[in-house]
């Protein structure tokens, strides 16, 4: 039995994402879900993002929103997403960037 998934989206290109993410490290989203915990159930945790990604039900959840210091004391707002919304970008980035970067001018 084939499954026809509507995105192409291969379990290495998800795979590849996810090691670019723990590279980056980072810290938890509102999920309280830290790269360590993510990590520790991989498999499930990649599956679970390939088969929503590929298959077109993948919906972003909401991102942590984190106040930072300003050097002139003011803050400013940072969205802070979950490990496995990060993967997500990243394997988004992966396949739009080399199609739009020529796209744009050098400077």
């Amino acid at each position: 039995m084939s499954e026809t998934k509507p995105f192409t989206i291969s379990k290495q290109l998800v795979y590849q994402a996810w090691l670019r993410v723990k590279a980056n490290k980072g810290s938890a989203g509102l999920d309280d879900q830290s790269v360590t915990d993510f990590e520790a159930n991989l498999g499930r945790n990649l599956y679970k993002l390939w088969n929503r990604m590929s298959s077109g039900s993948y919906f972003p959840p909401p991102v942590m929103r984190v106040e930072i210091q300003k050097k002139d004391g003011g803050t400013r707002l940072l969205g802070v997403p979950t490990v496995a919304d990060r993967v997500a970008q990243t394997v988004v980035k992966m396949i739009v960037e080399p199609v739009v970067e020529p796209v744009f001018h050098e400077n």
